[in-house]
């Protein structure tokens, strides 16, 4: 997975571009270290899970925002961080959100408490959010015509390698130092790019733009209601007030938010665009992508961890081929949406999905993970990574071209909650397996991912356009 445009600032094109700057290839290769940086604190923390509850006596649900708090923050806030760095400029955002980011890696890492571990992972949120889009920014004005293309292509790359090395680099972290370190490795790198990148990233002058801090924050608040309802689910039950209380205050929270954009003369998000039959094509393709893909990581190592007795370093292995199954699969998509359009390689994506993860609903306390849940992962993850790329290109080269900035802030938003949400669903789900130590609650679990890709399926019959689009889209999903 990698970051699209995705809340990015308004780059508009100039008739004559500034020469260009012979630092920019080394500021690139920095820039995308640090987003490598970002992509990777998705997924490391996913192995690192089972030995964080032990030390900090955490459980199922603290557990689940240990790794929802980041993608709620990162996703809920992206847009701001772009209308940020129009108004403060780019170099200024993106080093203000390298530094917090940095900062808040060192307190997670030194976190005696569960307070302090999920305020750690929300600091660190809030810096992907100010970090990622002024880098891209940074990246679109730095290189013009073909480099700009090659430059992105390196940019959309860094997204599979780094959710590849984060599940082997927190197996092999949590084994070897300890788990505080999936956190820790951050800090060296972070200050070694705040004292080089100041003097590689030239400072432009900021545009004038509006910042609409209640949008963002009413559908930050809105999403975390929800996913603090889904997770009480899990021990409350249904019907329970602590339940059913969260997930109206959600739809309070984000019928206001839709309020407030249809007011404001410069939201955070048009909702208009959702009239757009591509975007809101793109928009539910990505969040069901990564609802299952961000799902798959946190079951997997739950499942391998405390039912199967793995090590976390075997469990980060054991994930690799999943990784690379679904930059394979967003390979072989590229290739298909031109060939035969958006809507037959969508559905293709989600059935194949759905028929790799019918294996993991059999799951048990015995039998060979290689033979039953490995194929499964990797069979699903390739039909993933077919939704990402088909996500990507369906939203951005079937609107108009003024409107792919906003088409991609959609897109990615639906990416980062998406992540948020799947994780929440499945960890209330697989409650008992939690709990009791059974391969039955992670069996339901991966029985409703089942269920959730052939729905997927069945709704890009309808809802997904017909047609190739004209042109493949930048990068997509982490």
């Amino acid at each position: 997975m990698a970051h699209s445009t995705a809340g990015a600032p308004h780059t508009a094109e100039h008739d004559h571009p500034p020469p260009a700057d012979p630092r920019r290839r080394l500021a690139l290769a920095l820039i995308c270290v640090a987003q490598f940086m970002l992509v990777l604190d998705v997924t490391v923390v996913n192995v690192a899970l089972p030995d964080m509850a032990a030390d900090l006596d955490l459980g199922r649900a603290t557990l689940t925002w240990v790794v929802t708090a980041y993608t709620l923050c990162f996703g809920g806030l992206m847009l701001l961080g772009g209308r940020l760095a129009d108004a403060l400029g780019a170099r200024r955002t993106l080093l203000a959100g390298l530094a917090l980011f940095t900062t808040a890696s060192l307190i997670t890492g030194l976190a005696p408490s569960a307070p302090v571990l999920l305020g750690g992972r929300i600091g660190q949120g809030v810096g992907a959010a100010l970090l990622s889009p002024a880098a891209l920014s940074v990246v679109t004005t730095s290189f013009h015509g073909t480099e700009r293309n090659k430059a992105l292509g390196v940019w959309s790359a860094i997204g599979g390698a780094g959710a590849a090395a984060g599940v082997v680099l927190g197996g092999a972290l949590t084994v070897g130092p300890g788990w505080p370190w999936v956190f820790y490795v951050n800090v060296p790198v972070g200050l070694l790019l705040l004292a080089a990148l100041p003097a590689l990233v030239p400072a432009r002058p900021p545009m004038p733009a509006r910042l609409d801090i209640p949008g963002a924050l009413l559908v930050t608040t809105g999403t975390a209601a929800l996913i603090h309802g889904l997770v009480e689910a899990g021990d409350a039950g249904w019907t329970d007030a602590s339940t059913l209380l969260p997930l109206a205050g959600s739809l309070v929270a984000y019928a206001a938010f839709a309020v407030v954009e249809r007011a404001s003369r410069a939201p955070l998000m048009d909702l208009r665009m959702f009239t757009r039959r591509p975007v809101l094509a793109g928009a539910f393709l990505m969040l069901v992508a990564t609802a299952l893909l961000i799902s798959f990581f946190f079951l997997g190592s739950a499942y391998l961890q405390h039912i199967r007795g793995f090590s976390p370093l075997r469990t980060g292995l054991l994930f690799l081929p999943v990784a690379v199954a679904t930059g394979v699969g967003a390979h072989v998509g590229s290739r298909l949406v031109g060939r035969i359009g958006s809507r037959p390689t969508a559905v293709a994506g989600m059935a194949v999905a759905a028929a790799g993860t019918v294996p993991l609903t059999r799951l048990s306390e015995n039998g060979s993970v290689y033979a039953g849940l490995l194929p499964g992962f990797a069979l699903a993850s390739l039909g993933i990574g077919t939704v990402f790329v088909t996500a990507s290109t369906t939203a951005l080269a079937m609107v108009e071209h003024r409107e792919a900035g906003l088409a991609s802030g959609v897109v990615n938003t639906f990416h980062e909650v998406g992540g948020s949400i799947g994780v929440a669903v499945v960890s209330t789900v697989a409650a008992a397996g939690f709990e009791r130590g059974s391969a039955g609650g992670f069996s339901d679990a991966f029985t409703v991912c089942a269920a959730t890709a052939a729905v997927g399926a069945i709704v890009s019959m309808g809802l997904v356009p017909r047609g190739k689009p004209q042109t493949t889209a930048g990068p997509h999903g982490h």
